[in-house]
């Protein structure tokens, strides 16, 4: 079981970015979905979250200019970012919880991708 995150890249501020992570292998379930930034000397911290019903959950501190959705049937989850500025320059990295095809339940997490926004 993998994770696969893409979408990262360069941008000028006020512009927007999709994140988006895809989860393969042999998965039973997918549950809860989330996404996270890092900046290099700092802790991983929340973003949002979104659990197999769709109902989400937002940092306070991220509300308003990221959305997370996610597509179930593809095993994908979704960050939308809007008015990105300098300070959300990071690497935002995903993590999925699931249940394996043999029973093993797993939080597994995606291996990063960076996102730089320039002002």
């Amino acid at each position: 079981v993998q994770l696969q995150a893409s979408g990262g890249g360069l941008v000028q501020a006020g512009e927007s970015l999709r994140l988006s992570c895809v989860a393969s292998g042999s998965i039973l379930v997918v549950n809860d979905m989330a996404w996270y930034r890092q900046a290099p000397g700092n802790q991983r911290e929340l973003i949002a979250s979104i659990t197999r019903d769709g109902t989400t959950n937002y940092v306070d501190s991220q509300k308003g200019r990221f959305t997370i959705s996610r597509d179930s049937a593809k095993n994908t989850v979704y960050l939308q970012m809007s008015g990105l500025k300098p300070e959300d320059t990071d690497v935002y990295y995903c993590k999925v919880d699931l249940i394996t095809l043999t029973s093993h339940i797993l939080g597994i997490w995606g291996q990063g991708t960076l996102v730089t926004v320039s002002s």
